[in-house]
């Protein structure tokens, strides 16, 4: 059973910790940039890549070049461990238990809180496909197919759909059959 409840979480208002300053965390810090700019990040690896000061020089990332400690989960909302240690990563997954913390432990989705996912973006459109941590490689792939589908102009239709819901007037309801009746037309262009 798939019991996962996607959400979009404001990144610019929380607060990242990611362990780990190889590849994962360097592809986890590039996935947290590109789709919140304006997250704040700490990052917390003895070893960090060379890419990842780059990034930090235009992000909000602190990078503390020391062993991960509990104390670095203070202030903390969100947890990516991406070590090449287990033992890391289980001691890390265990303190954010503690702290009520969510994590997320790369490649581990038994150990994982929430999993993050492959995410088509086309301006104000944003997509997150999941396979439930099964395989990110298929998610990845369908992003591409999604990516080459949807039109290039889709943010001309979504401010068109703002302006027409911004002058409905009437109750919720009222509203959403509206807006329902005016896509409808999506469904036909095949």
């Amino acid at each position: 059973m798939n019991a996962l409840f996607p959400i979009f979480l404001k990144g610019n208002y929380l607060k990242f910790l990611i362990v780990g300053g190889g590849n994962v965390g360097l592809e986890k810090i590039e996935a947290l940039v590109k789709n919140s700019p304006d997250a704040s990040i700490v990052l917390v690896a003895p070893i960090v890549k060379d890419e990842i000061f780059e990034l930090a020089k235009h992000h909000s990332i602190k990078i503390l070049k020391e062993k991960y400690h509990k104390r670095q989960l203070e202030n903390i909302n969100i947890v990516i461990a991406g070590t090449d240690s287990k033992e890391v990563n289980i001691l890390v997954r265990q303190d954010c238990i503690a702290k009520n913390i969510l994590i997320n432990v790369a490649d581990t989705p038994d150990l994982c809180d929430f999993y993050l996912g492959s995410v088509v973006v086309k301006d104000d459109l944003k997509i997150a496909i999941s396979t439930n941590g099964k395989s990110p490689t298929f998610a990845k792939r369908f992003r591409e197919i999604l990516e080459e589908i949807i039109p290039e102009n889709i943010q001309k239709t979504l401010d068109n759909l703002q302006i027409i819901r911004n002058k409905l007037k009437g109750d919720f309801q009222f509203k959403v059959n509206k807006l329902n009746e005016i896509t409808e037309v999506m469904k036909d262009q095949n």
